[in-house]
């Protein structure tokens, strides 16, 4: 049974990552000044080229190294690992206890979305 390694695919991460950072096409479009159908070939090519990656890359609010070595099963271990190593988390048997109120950190992720998206537009008319 041969094993042959699959070649990084750069642009399946940089789709992911930018899905991730609920970013659309046209958004890294725009900033690239290129068309959303070129933004969908990148994310459909094996390779990009390292001048466009560092664009993208700034675009994400990553690093080009950060898209070349992404792996989405490190993302879902480190949150795995996050929650089992919680705070929340106690003996076998044990009640978990919320140290803070859930709505409060809802509401605050909120109004964190919000301010992203007002900055977004305020980037927009700017330009």
């Amino acid at each position: 049974m041969s094993t042959a390694t699959k070649p990084d695919h750069i642009g399946h991460k940089i789709s992911r990552i930018r899905e991730l950072r609920g970013l659309k096409q046209e958004y890294v479009a725009h900033e690239l000044n290129v068309s959303q159908q070129t933004v969908s070939k990148i994310e459909q090519s094996e390779t990009v080229e390292d001048q466009i990656l560092e664009q993208i890359a700034e675009i994400l609010g990553v690093t080009p190294e950060g898209i070349k070595n992404f792996s989405e099963e490190a993302v879902f271990n480190y949150f795995n690992n996050f929650s089992d190593n919680s705070i929340n988390q106690g003996p076998i048997g044990s009640y978990n206890v919320c140290n803070f109120n859930p709505l409060d950190k809802v509401i605050e992720l909120y109004e964190r979305l919000l301010q992203s998206e007002r900055e977004k537009i305020e980037l927009l008319k700017n330009k």
